[in-house]
C-alpha cells in the first residue's frame, strides 16, 4: 500500500511527511484491503479565516472510496483529527463489510429451509385416491 502526500500552498518537509506517513499508516493496519491513499496538504493565506490549515485524504478500498478532510490552526492538528476520522470510516466500513458476508449466508440457508417446508406442504395436502 502506498501513501502519497501532495500540498497547496505549502512546502511538504520531511518531517510533515514523516508524520503522515506514521499516523496514516497506523489506519492500514487494521484493514487489509486498502489500496492507496492519498493525502492532500492545504494551507489557506487569508489572515481573515480562522482554520488556515486544512488536511485531506483520499483512500481507496476494495470497493468503496473515502474522500474526508478536516481543518485546524495547525497542520499537526488537522493531521490528528483526520487520520482519528479515517480509522473510524475504516471500521465501519470493514464492519458493514462482514456483516453483509454473514448475512447473505444465512438469508440463502432459511430461504433453502423455507422452500423444503413449502414442499413437504403441498404433498401433504393431495388427496388420496
Amino acid at each position: 500500500m502506498r501513501i502519497h502526500v501532495n500540498g497547496r500552498n505549502i512546502e511538504i518537509t520531511d518531517a510533515i511527511k514523516a508524520y503522515v506517513k506514521e499516523k496514516i499508516g497506523k489506519v492500514a493496519t487494521h484493514y487489509d484491503q486498502i489500496q492507496g491513499i492519498e493525502v492532500i496538504l492545504s494551507v489557506i493565506k487569508n489572515p481573515a479565516a480562522a482554520e488556515k490549515h486544512i488536511a485531506e485524504v483520499r483512500c481507496n478500498l476494495d470497493k468503496v472510496k473515502l474522500h474526508l478532510e478536516e481543518s485546524a490552526e495547525s497542520m499537526y492538528a488537522s493531521i490528528d483529527l483526520l487520520s482519528d476520522k479515517l480509522l473510524r470510516q475504516v471500521k465501519k466500513v470493514k464492519d458493514k463489510s462482514l456483516s453483509t458476508k454473514d448475512k447473505s449466508s444465512i438469508r440463502t440457508d432459511s430461504s433453502q429451509d423455507a422452500s423444503e417446508e413449502e414442499v413437504n406442504i403441498v404433498v401433504g395436502a393431495m388427496p388420496e385416491e
